[in-house]
């Protein structure tokens, strides 16, 4: 009995465990993936629908509660497209990074559209960007953000000795020269044009232009489908340069075809709603606890779910609960740069 017991033991030491390669390591995370992210969609979908009927002044039987819901659904039409984006970009760009706790924002989108916005200001007017509006300016500003990106991914990353990280140096670099030569620009501002100005530089869903939505939504449906296409090749990406080019990708190409993109779909969040710079972070960083699987053909409805989830309710609760409707943007920025810093410190390295 004592050997038959030793022969046991050895066995089940020496045999190897049974692994897969499957999105989830048995049943129950695969459930509760499926019960949270349908919880979460439930969840998004009656806080939009909050915005869209809750405390609307017009009673449902007068003729003018369509114009004035059609008024509300242009938010929550902005909101769900910088979610796709916001959410979408910084999955993939944290999955070709293999770094979690960085996000698109480092490659100066937001600090372009800042000085766009003033430079428009110092050297035109006010007048000046009031008016720079309409489907030929935003075009210009998403035009001008993927003309930057492209040529950072085209100087630092085509060449013999491309280098991700030296290409975020650098987007970092010329994001800080951006922000000092727009922040110098607003100083020598008149007090009310700095007010005028101000209000562009904050992200709310506010500034979006229903007249863009003819041009953004399609740009935005195809950008994501091509990008959730390559989902299994970013789960292959995710396991390092070394190892997916042992399977066959082209790494390099393939991490310039995904910042492609990305930079799109930042460069039509940014012109669209304004800078959100720890949203993304906040949602991926959220999806990486409620999806736990390497898989991002789930990884990615999760972070969608997420992310528009995020933006409703605190639309919600800030117009209809705490009567706070301009500070929306500033409490989503402050929790995601406070959940950036504990992941930070959690981590203890960058």
């Amino acid at each position: 009995m004592s050997h038959l017991r030793i022969n046991t033991i050895n066995q089940s030491v020496t045999e190897p465990k049974q692994r897969s390669a499957k999105a989830f390591r048995n049943t129950r995370e695969r459930t509760t993936y499926w019960v949270i992210l349908i919880a979460i969609l439930l969840l998004g979908g009656l806080f939009a629908a909050g915005l869209l009927l809750y405390n609307n002044p017009v009673p449902v039987d007068s003729p003018s509660f369509i114009p004035v819901t059609k008024r509300r659904m242009v938010a929550v039409t902005a909101m769900l497209i910088a979610a796709v984006c916001q959410s979408l970009s910084t999955v993939a760009f944290h999955t070709i990074t293999s770094n979690r706790i960085i996000t698109p924002s480092l490659l100066g989108y937001d600090s372009l559209y800042s000085t766009i916005q003033t430079s428009m200001m110092f050297f035109f007017g006010a007048g000046a960007l009031v008016n720079f509006t309409g489907t030929g300016p935003f075009l210009l500003q998403v035009a001008l953000m993927i003309l930057m990106s492209l040529i950072l991914y085209g100087w630092l990353l085509s060449g013999k000795y491309g280098n991700l990280q030296l290409m975020l140096l650098v987007g970092i670099i010329i994001g800080g020269g951006l922000n000092s030569v727009s922040t110098f620009m607003r100083r020598v501002l008149s007090p009310s044009e700095f007010d005028v100005l101000q209000a562009r530089l904050f992200g709310s869903v506010n500034n979006a232009d229903p007249a863009y939505f003819p041009v953004v939504i399609p740009m935005v449906i195809v950008v994501a489908i091509l990008l959730i296409m390559h989902s299994r090749k970013l789960n292959v990406m995710s396991l390092g340069r070394d190892t997916s080019t042992s399977f066959g990708i082209s790494h390099k190409s393939q991490v310039i075809y995904i910042l492609v993109l990305i930079a799109i779909l930042m460069s039509v969040s940014t012109a669209l709603v304004g800078p959100l710079t720890f949203y993304g972070f906040l949602v991926a960083t959220l999806t990486y606890q409620a999806a736990p699987t390497y898989d991002h053909r789930y990884i990615f409805p999760m972070a969608l779910a997420i992310g528009f989830c995020v933006l409703t309710s605190a639309y919600f609760f800030m117009y209809h609960v705490f009567n706070a409707q301009g500070v929306v943007s500033v409490i989503i920025e402050l929790v995601g740069g406070l959940v950036f810093l504990i992941v930070i410190l959690r981590k203890r390295s960058l």
